[in-house]
């Protein structure tokens, strides 16, 4: 019987872990979740004889899949995929999945609620200032870039786009504005919304020179990851200029630092992207029929590796 291992320090909703239980024991399979494990070899232990695994932000490191000995298949129910050591994966032959455009409108309405919140000033009775007629650019033009585009247009808000992968047809007929650089995206915009993922080209990345360009009353959110900001340049650029903002649900490591800052910035307490129980359920059905219909028809869709 296949084993499949639900590996999740942050749980998935009790609807969507029913669901994935269920779809898993329809296929035959043994579903055995670990769920707000406290030390990694908690997790390494649990994998030892499982043929498949699901995680959420959890870390499938070497250590996990090295020791796991029958293992066939990793799924990250999420977008991104950077907590899974893809070398160590591909050496031992084992496929890592995503499930892409899973999360997106969840990231997307979180980006318009941390927005929203900074322009109001937290809400702290004074004036702040409205979204509408405002400039807004993508940093890439993904699954999630889309849902912000349509979400921005309802709010009356000029939207643009910079993604090297993806063409200005595809974008300028969902009524953004492509542009044909990152610099140009940077120097037109009042806000900035990222989706890009962290990778040796990316990472650090979000420097001073872009951050510096953007227009007055900057504001940069960050749903991505928090690697690809340069963090000596955030704390340069909030120093230099009072006008700029930053808001993101994933806090930089120079957090303590930003403090004089604070009416400036505002930055969820855990990475909170994909937590609603629709992208929780989206998410996790997906993972759990990415891996049947691997096993039983070999479907690579989502590989990544």
């Amino acid at each position: 019987m296949v084993k499949v291992l639900i590996a999740t320090d942050k749980p998935f909703a009790k609807v969507a872990a029913d669901q994935i239980r269920s779809i898993l024991s329809n296929a035959g399979y043994t579903a055995i979740f670990l769920e707000k494990y406290t030390d990694q070899q908690d997790f390494v232990n649990a994998a030892a004889d499982v043929d498949a695994i699901i995680i959420r932000s959890d870390k499938a490191d070497r250590s996990v899949i090295s020791q796991a000995k029958n293992l066939k298949i990793v799924v990250r129910a999420g977008a991104g995929y950077d907590n899974v050591d893809l070398a160590a994966a591909t050496e031992k032959g084992v496929v890592v999945m995503n499930t892409p455009g899973q999360n997106s409108n969840a990231v997307a309405e979180l980006v318009f609620g941390m927005m929203v919140y900074q322009a109001r000033n937290h809400f702290n009775g004074s004036s702040g200032t409205e979204l509408k007629d405002k400039t807004i650019g993508l940093h890439a033009y993904g699954n999630v870039g889309r849902h912000v585009a349509r979400i921005a247009k309802g709010f009356g808000m000029t939207v643009y786009a910079y993604d090297p992968f993806v063409s200005k047809e595809q974008i300028e007929q969902d009524g953004v504005i492509a542009v044909d650089s990152v610099e140009a995206l940077y120097r037109q915009c009042q806000y900035i919304s990222l989706h890009i993922p962290a990778n040796e080209k990316t990472k650090k990345s979000i420097n001073y020179a872009l951050l510096s360009a953007m227009p007055p009353q900057a504001t940069l959110i960050n749903t991505a990851r928090k690697e690809v900001i340069c963090e000596d340049d955030l704390k340069r650029i909030f120093a230099d200029r009072k006008d700029f903002c930053y808001v993101s649900d994933v806090a930089p490591d120079c957090l303590a630092e930003l403090k004089e800052f604070e009416n400036r910035y505002y930055m969820t307490p855990k990475k909170l992207g994909a937590q609603t129980e629709e992208a929780n359920i989206n998410a996790g059905i997906a993972a759990a029929q990415q891996i049947i219909a691997f096993i039983e028809l070999n479907d690579t869709t989502y590989k990544v590796n």
